[in-house]
Formats: C-alpha cells, sequence, structure tokens
C-alpha cells in the first residue's frame, strides 16, 4: 500500500519505518529542510533502539522516503497519517493547532479519496473537527479515522511490530477495511484489532495513559507511607504485584513520571473533564502528587548535609525521563537538578543518551562528564535519577574512591539496601529503610 506519514516525532518515524518494513511504500512528510536532508542521507533523528537498523534497512529498498511537500505526501498515500505534536497549552489542554492547519490544507488539496488518520494523541472530538474543517474545501470522498499509539519510548520498534492490541476508531466500512489490511501482518499472532467509534478510541489512550500514571503515584504514595511506618516498599510491592487482577508492572516507586506522554495525556484528560463541568479528583490527586514526588529526595539530601547544600558539589546519573530513550521531557531529574541550582549547589551530569538535550535546556549551569564515574570525581554524594542498565551493577569501590564521602541518593531504588552498606555507603532510596 502506499502510505503518507505527515510529521516524523517519535510516532511518525517509528510508524513510517515500522509500515514500510512490512512492504508498504512510504513518504514521510516535515516542514524541517534540514531535518528531511539528513533522513534522506540515512540519519536518524531520534534515538530509539532498533530503530536505525529497519530505518537504513527501508531507505536502501526505498520503501522509505522523506519530502517537505505535502502536496507530494497527498497524491502519494492511500492512507495519510497525522503524527503532529499535541504539546500541552497554557491551561493544561492539547494544543490542536499543528492537527487542525494540516487538517485545513489537507482538504484544499486532495483530489481522491483518502483516510486520513489521526496518530496523535487527540482529545475526544478531534476526529469530528479534523473531519468538518477538510469538508469545507474538498471535492472528494474522504474518511477520518482515530487510530491511537500506544509506543513505549524505548520499546517503540517492538510495541510497534508486535503490538497488544490495535485501536481502530471508524465509522466508516471501507476506511475500517483499508487500516485492517494495513495491519494485518502486525497481528498475525492473534492479538486484537479493536475497532469502535472514533470517540472512545480518542478517550482510550487518554484512559490507558491516565491509568497508568495513577498506578505509578499510587505506589510512590505507599512508598513515602513505608517510610513513615518502618515497611518495605519492595515487599510490599511484591506482595501486590503477584496478584493477577494488579499485576507487576508500573509498580517500581520512584522519584515521579515523566515524558512526552503521561504529564501532558493526564493533564488533557483532566481539562477536557473541566469543559464538561466534570472533575476529574484522582487525576487531580496524581497531578499534585507526581509534582511532588519529583523533588522527594531534597529534603533527605538536605537532612543529610546538616551544612546546607551551598557549594556542594553533586553528581548525577540519569537524566532522560526513562532508560533508553534520550528524550528530557518532564524528565525528575530537571526538577531535581533546577531545586539543587538553586540552594546553590554545583552539578555533573552523565547520561548515555540525554546530556545533548539537557545541554540544550541548562547550558553551562551545569558539568558535563564523559562517563558515570568521570562524573563523580570530587563530588560530595551521587544522585540517580534514570535507572539506565548500566547503573545497575557497578563498581562501589570505585564509587567510593571518587566520592569525598561515601553517601548514595537513588531515586529509582536500583540496588538492594543490604549490599549497598554493607560497601560501607550511606544509602537512602524512596520507601525502604
Amino acid at each position: 500500500m502506499n502510505i503518507t506519514v505527515v510529521g516524523t516525532g517519535y510516532v511518525g518515524l517509528v510508524t513510517g519505518t515500522c509500515l514500510a518494513e512490512t512492504g508498504n511504500e512510504v513518504l514521510c512528510v516535515d516542514i524541517d529542510k534540514e531535518k528531511v536532508e539528513a533522513m534522506r542521507n540515512g540519519t536518524v533523528p531520534i534515538y530509539e533502539p532498533h530503530l536505525d537498523v529497519l530505518f537504513e534497512r527501508n531507505i536502501e529498498a526505498n520503501r522509505l522516503q522523506f519530502t517537505t511537500s505535502l502536496d507530494e505526501g497527498l497524491e502519494h498515500g492511500e492512507i495519510v497519517f497525522l503524527a503532529l505534536p499535541t504539546p500541552e497549552d497554557e491551561d493544561g489542554s492539547a494544543d490542536l493547532s499543528y492537527v487542525l492547519n494540516v487538517a485545513s490544507a489537507i482538504g484544499k488539496k486532495i483530489k481522491t479519496y483518502k483516510v486520513i488518520v489521526d496518530k496523535s494523541t487527540v482529545p475526544v472530538g478531534t476526529a469530528e473537527k479534523v473531519k468538518a474543517i477538510i469538508a469545507e474545501n474538498a471535492n472528494c470522498k474522504f474518511d477520518v479515522v482515530s487510530n491511537p499509539e500506544f509506543l513505549r519510548e524505548g520499546f517503540a520498534v517492538d510495541d510497534f511490530l508486535k503490538p497488544e492490541r490495535i485501536v481502530i476508531g471508524s465509522s466508516s466500512e471501507q476506511a475500517t477495511e483499508l487500516m485492517q489490511k494495513l495491519y494485518a501482518p502486525f497481528v498475525r499472532s492473534g492479538n486484537p484489532i479493536i475497532v469502535m467509534d472514533e470517540k472512545s478510541a480518542e478517550l482510550t489512550k487518554y484512559a490507558a495513559n491516565s491509568f497508568l500514571a495513577t498506578k505509578i503515584t499510587f505506589m510512590n504514595e505507599i512508598a513515602n507511607y513505608c517510610e513513615k511506618v518502618g515497611a518495605d516498599v519492595d515487599k510490599v510491592r511484591a506482595g501486590m504485584g503477584t496478584d493477577s487482577r494488579i499485576g507487576k508492572r508500573f509498580l517500581f516507586p520512584g522519584i515521579g513520571y515523566g515524558g512526552s506522554c503521561f504529564p501532558k495525556d493526564v493533564k488533557a484528560l483532566q481539562k477536557a473533564g473541566k469543559d464538561e463541568d466534570y472533575d476529574f479528583k484522582i487525576l487531580n490527586s496524581v497531578i499534585e502528587v507526581n509534582k511532588k514526588q519529583k523533588t522527594i529526595l531534597l529534603p533527605k539530601m538536605e537532612n543529610y548535609f546538616k551544612d546546607g547544600l551551598q557549594g556542594k558539589h553533586i553528581a548525577v546519573w540519569g537524566l532522560a525521563f526513562k532508560p533508553e530513550t534520550d528524550d528530557v521531557r518532564e524528565a525528575p531529574a530537571i526538577d531535581m537538578m533546577h531545586a539543587l541550582l538553586e540552594k546553590g549547589a554545583q552539578l555533573t551530569v552523565f547520561d548515555p543518551e540525554a546530556m545533548p538535550n539537557i545541554k540544550k535546556q541548562f547550558g553551562d549551569t551545569l558539568s558535563y562528564a564523559d562517563s558515570m564515574y568521570d562524573a563523580l570525581e570530587g563530588a560530595d554524594t551521587l544522585l540517580i535519577c534514570t535507572e539506565w542498565s548500566i547503573f545497575r551493577t557497578p563498581d562501589f569501590s570505585k564509587i567510593k574512591q571518587k566520592l569525598k564521602k561515601p553517601v548514595i541518593f537513588d531515586g529509582r531504588n536500583l540496588y538492594q539496601v543490604d549490599d549497598v552498606k554493607n560497601e560501607g555507603f550511606t544509602y537512602v532510596s524512596i520507601g525502604r529503610n
């Protein structure tokens, strides 16, 4: 099939590349000329495991191509994916300007039947708006489908190629059949393609992300309570997670969630509720607790350094909002670093992938180390904000040698408490004595 993908961010680029991998002819459209030229030359603009291999293979096979021309994209694709940004607006709602502006342009340009697919995370009713805007100028038949993505950064390629489910929101039999044909190679193992109305599909994405954010936040609250009463959150987590009704995933406590999806989607659903005079009390609490959780280690650090954090040299491991990505949007490390800098601390940071993106925000206010151990040189303590695999089995003797004091503040509970204490460290984590 001929497929067009408008937008080459995380979702658009993964979508286009993976659809090309199953033999489709994919043309990706982006307004950034330099980015398009770089991609034509084989440069992947984002860090996502395994994407580079598929990207290069499909470019070489001429199944994956790039353009800055929307006209060219609309002429090429029978199915046109809109994978455009829907950033958080000032009031917490999703900013649909990118989606609606492209929809307006599509209406003026399409000449033959197209299926326009909302791949972006959008509020309930967006498909209706997109359809209405296109219809103002379109002189041919078209359909608008909601097809939310469920891609985890760091696992996006695997999630697309082997989806647990595919959600298609469509009221058109013709569009539904085309979408089912397109996705058939990805569900050969029997995982479902779930067809529903457009509004339900749009809400499904918000509901899923908000539920997962709630699960994380609930566990963080339990961890905080564990510290008050002397319980061990690791044992509580194991006791909860073996219940099949609850499950083991998203029960790991830490310094809060971040990223491009959970914070934005929770706030967008909260705001959508307000617009309908409905108060999502659970989501209100999730947002409030997560905001506090991001800096929950700060008072513990102040309690340890009795003379204050002014002039203290702190090494920071992990800057991305999660491992296996260079994405720093809403990363808890950012909140912690801002708070520490305000207290007068000096920070040396290390992350395997995210330092260039952090440098765009912090510039020379931070020192950037070439390796995880270089970051420790002469530091008063180590702060861990992201659970990269390379941090999981460090050389504790080397850490102790480089730090001024053997103390670790761990925002991701990477180590067993007794193991670290036996190495001679003061070890402060989340929800454990």
